[in-house]
C-alpha cells in the first residue's frame, strides 16, 4: 500500500496539495493519505472534511514523513522535511527547478526522487496535470479583478442621464493561459481590450475573444514560437520595433497587465520607466512576472507603488494563491492525475514507468543525482 503525506505549506503559501475530492480518489486507489492537522485550513478544507473522505489526520510532520512513499506539496519542501523522509521517497511539487540551484543540489543529495510539476510537457495527454495552466488561469482572472479594484474608474461604458462613462482601455501583454483569461475577464467586465504577444498563433486567439491584437508582424514574428508553444527570445532589432509600438500604445491605456515569462530565464522587460512616465495619472499596471524580476522596469515584487505621475504599479507574488479554494482544488486534481501514473491498478503498489514521457519530463533528481537534461546542461 502506498502512503501519501501532506504537510502544511509555509506561511506565505495558502494553497494545499490535496483536496477532500482527491483524498477520496487516493483512498479508492488503495493509498493511505496522512495529512498534518490544519494543512488545508487556509484553503477552507477542514480536518473533518479530509477525514470524511478517508484521510488519516496526524499531529505533526514527524508522524507522516518517515513512512511516506510520496510527499505532495505546493512549494518546495523545507530541508527539515527532506531530512525526515526515508531515502528514495518521492516528492511531487512546484520545485522552482531553475531557482536557487545550490538548494536543489542539496535536496537531491538526500536521495529523494524529485518531480517538478512546472516541467510537465505541454501535450494533450498532460493537460490534466498542467499546474502552470491551472494556476495561470486563476492568476489572469484575479489580475483583472485586482486592477479593477485599484483603478479609479469603471471598466464598462455606462450611459447615464448625467452623461456617458467611457469604457476603460485595458492592454494585456503576453497571451498565454493567464493572458487569455485576463482578456476574457476584462471583456466580461466591459473594458476595451487590446493584447500583444510575439507568438503568431495568439493573434487568432486574441481576436476570438473580442480583443484587438497589437504587434509588429514581420518575418521574425512569424517564426517566434518554440515547438513546445513558448515564446522564443527575440532579436534586439525586433524588440526595438515592438517596444516603439508598445510605447505609443501604452500611453493611452488605463490598465496594463503583463504576463510574459520564458521558462528558466528572467522575465523579459516590456515596460520601461519612460513608458510608465508617459501613462495617464490613475493608470494601473499589474505585473504577473514580478516573481521573476518583473516585465516592468519599476516593479517591486510583493509591493504596490505609485509613481510621481500617479501610475500604480502592482507586483503580486502568488496571485493564484489569493483565490486558494479554487487554486487548491485545481492543483490537487493536477497532482492526483500525475500520481495516478505511478500506482499499479493491480496490486496498488508503486509502479513507475521511468520511460513514460511525463515521468521523464518532470523528473529532476533520482538516487542522489540531478537528471533532468535542462538542469544537467547548466553544469556542463
Amino acid at each position: 500500500m502506498v502512503t501519501i503525506a501532506v504537510t502544511p505549506e509555509a506561511s506565505n503559501e495558502p494553497r494545499v496539495a490535496v483536496s477532500p475530492d482527491t483524498v477520496k480518489k487516493f483512498v479508492a486507489a488503495g493509498c493511505t493519505v496522512a495529512i498534518v492537522s490544519g494543512a488545508g485550513l487556509r484553503s477552507s478544507f477542514s480536518d473533518d472534511a479530509y477525514k470524511a473522505q478517508g484521510a488519516e489526520i496526524v499531529s505533526s510532520p514527524n508522524d507522516a514523513l518517515p513512512r511516506a512513499d510520496i510527499l505532495l506539496k505546493v512549494r518546495r519542501p523545507s530541508p527539515e522535511e527532506f531530512n525526515t523522509l526515508k531515502p528514495g521517497a518521492i516528492v511531487v511539487a512546484m520545485l522552482d527547478p531553475y531557482g536557487q540551484r545550490t538548494e536543489i543540489e542539496t535536496l537531491a543529495a538526500t536521495k529523494a526522487t524529485l518531480f517538478a510539476m512546472e516541467l510537465m510537457p505541454r501535450t494533450t495527454r498532460a493537460q490534466a496535470m498542467d499546474v502552470l495552466s491551472s494556476q495561470a488561469n486563476l492568476a489572469g482572472y484575479k489580475a483583472v479583478v485586482d486592477a479593477a479594484s485599484k483603478f479609479g474608474g469603471a471598466l464598462p461604458m455606462m450611459m447615464t442621464p448625467a452623461g456617458t462613462v467611457p469604457a476603460a482601455k485595458t492592454f494585456i501583454m503576453g497571451v498565454g493561459v493567464a493572458g487569455l483569461q485576463a482578456i476574457a475577464t476584462a471583456r466580461r467586465l466591459g473594458a476595451i481590450v487590446t493584447a500583444t504577444d510575439v507568438r503568431p498563433a495568439t493573434k487568432e486567439q486574441v481576436q476570438s475573444l473580442g480583443a484587438k491584437f497589437i504587434a509588429v508582424e514581420d518575418e521574425e514574428f512569424l517564426q517566434a514560437q518554440t515547438a513546445g508553444g513558448y515564446a522564443k527570445q527575440m532579436s534586439a532589432a525586433y524588440q526595438a520595433k515592438q517596444a516603439e509600438l508598445v510605447a505609443n500604445h501604452v500611453k493611452t491605456q488605463d490598465i496594463v497587465i503583463t504576463t510574459a515569462l520564458i521558462p528558466g530565464r528572467p522575465a523579459p522587460r516590456l515596460i520601461t520607466s519612460d513608458m510608465v512616465a508617459s501613462m495617464k495619472p490613475g493608470a494601473v499596471i499589474i505585473d504577473l512576472a514580478a516573481e521573476r524580476g518583473g516585465n516592468c522596469e519599476l516593479t517591486k515584487p510583493g509591493e504596490t507603488i505609485t509613481t510621481a505621475n500617479g501610475v500604480k504599479i502592482i507586483g503580486p507574488i502568488n496571485l493564484a494563491g489569493t483565490v486558494p479554494v479554487n487554486a487548491s482544488n485545481l492543483y490537487a486534481r493536477n497532482l492526483a492525475a500525475f500520481v495516478d501514473l505511478m500506482i499499479s491498478k493491480e496490486d496498488k503498489s508503486l509502479a513507475i514507468d521511468w520511460d513514460d514521457e511525463l515521468i521523464k519530463g518532470t523528473l529532476i533528481a533520482k538516487d542522489g543525482e540531478i537528471v533532468h537534461p535542462s538542469l544537467t546542461e547548466k553544469t556542463a
